[in-house]
């Protein structure tokens, strides 16, 4: 029979001491961290700007590396929601929106437009850009009224396609026949857009041409086939992004095999998807991997992926194949929705509005208003869908934030 120690002994009574002592030390380290890590976590009265394992932050106890009295980094996309869900409902609209305008000086309505955030940039042409002095200040003015982050923009692809007519390129992206040559002109270009205090081209041309007899595209897209095509878009793009200046390629998913022009007419381009995917998205697949933020979409119909909607207003290319399959998770910006193609995708009910909640809905960010009396008309369409449509709510506040995202990224290259 083996003997019991006994639990009444001195030396008993002091080691049970000693562990009661231990475990009420480690209950209040415990409580302690508790609350800390609740204080991180947005307890308290303050508003709360953004944060969470949804923000991108580490689950209750902070992010590896972290103490629990310091705050998970936020990164930009995290920063761009928490500033969007603060804003109002027209604010949020006015995220999505390019406006245009005549002369050389922003008039009132669009200034305070983009004073009050209910717009995101504009888009210059010629008649607004006579010289390199009248859009810097024009420029200027429409800094001072966003606050130094408005998106402006213009066409500066070379040749006919030129909206700064003192400025290169002179000739267009079918006389640059390498890389290099893509790589020189988008530099040039870039450098003197920045001088004139433009932060958006819209371009390079993306679209393979030289492969299709009388593409409406052949002079102002690369030459060559899908391959040297998407090196020459790749080449622009860095060029261009190192320079400073967002490029946008265009016109998704690739408008070289049609014959019409868009902003004139209808067009349908009759590729099967196969060809389409393997030829005429390699470019923008090349865009991608230069870094490229932005991706103008086109008008064009193309039936081997959607049937019934033109690309613009088309989730199966915008947001299933562009995101999607692409993975493309930047800003999708729409070509002029004043384009014929767009007028034609609604034959009796030609309407800037219907084509600007249709396009969010297909999964554009950024809506290009280019006609006079467009942009509230766009507007209060979108704004009156979202108050009615919990699809269309939710569309705007997914657009809004990609777009702040990248007018804060505009900012870092001034």
């Amino acid at each position: 029979m083996s003997r019991r120690r006994s639990t009444h002994g001195p030396t008993a009574i002091r080691r049970r001491r000693i562990v009661l002592a231990l475990l009420a030390v480690l209950a209040l380290a415990a409580g302690a961290a508790i609350g800390a890590t609740r204080g991180g976590d947005g307890g308290g009265s303050g508003e709360r700007a953004g944060g969470g394992a949804a923000d991108g932050g580490a689950a209750e106890g902070g992010a590896a590396g972290t103490t629990a009295s310091e705050p998970p980094a936020q990164t930009p996309a995290d920063r761009a929601q928490a500033a969007v869900a603060r804003m109002s409902l027209e604010r949020q609209v006015g995220q999505l929106l390019i406006v245009s305008f005549s002369g050389t000086t922003a008039p009132a309505y669009v200034t305070d437009a983009l004073r009050g955030g209910r717009a995101a940039g504009a888009i210059l042409f010629g008649g607004n850009a006579p010289s390199a002095e009248s859009v810097r200040a024009l420029s200027a003015q429409l800094q001072r009224a966003a606050g130094g982050d408005a998106i402006v923009s213009l066409d500066q692809e070379g040749g006919d396609i030129r909206t700064l007519r003192f400025a290169p390129p002179p000739a267009g992206q079918a006389s640059q026949p390498t890389p290099a040559a893509a790589r020189v002109s988008a530099a040039t270009t870039a450098a003197a857009l920045r001088q004139v205090g433009v932060n958006v081209t819209l371009g390079p041309v993306a679209d393979v041409a030289a492969t299709t007899p009388g593409s409406f595209m052949a002079g102002r897209a690369f030459p060559g086939d899908a391959r040297a095509v998407a090196d020459s878009v790749a080449a622009a793009v860095g060029a261009y992004r190192r320079a400073g200046i967002e490029p946008t390629p265009k016109h998704f998913p690739g408008v070289g095999g049609a014959t019409q022009n868009t902003d004139y007419d209808s067009a349908a381009i009759d590729r099967s998807r196969a060809r389409l995917i393997a030829e005429d998205l390699a470019p923008y697949r090349a865009a991608q991997r230069a870094g490229a933020r932005i991706v103008m979409t086109g008008h064009a119909r193309f039936p081997a992926l959607d049937g019934a909607n033109i690309a613009s207003q088309s989730r199966a290319i915008v947001t299933d194949l562009l995101r999607g399959e692409l993975g493309f998770d930047g800003v999708v910006m729409t070509d002029s929705l004043e384009a014929r193609a767009v007028d034609a995708a609604t034959p009796g009910e030609a309407d800037v509005g219907l084509a600007a909640v249709r396009s969010l809905a297909a999964g554009n960010d950024l809506l290009l208003l280019t006609g006079p009396g467009s942009f509230p008309l766009a507007r209060d369409a979108l704004i009156a869908h979202a108050r009615r449509d919990r699809a269309i709510r939710v569309r705007v506040a997914e657009s809004a934030a990609r777009v702040v995202q990248l007018r804060a990224a505009l900012t870092q290259h001034r």
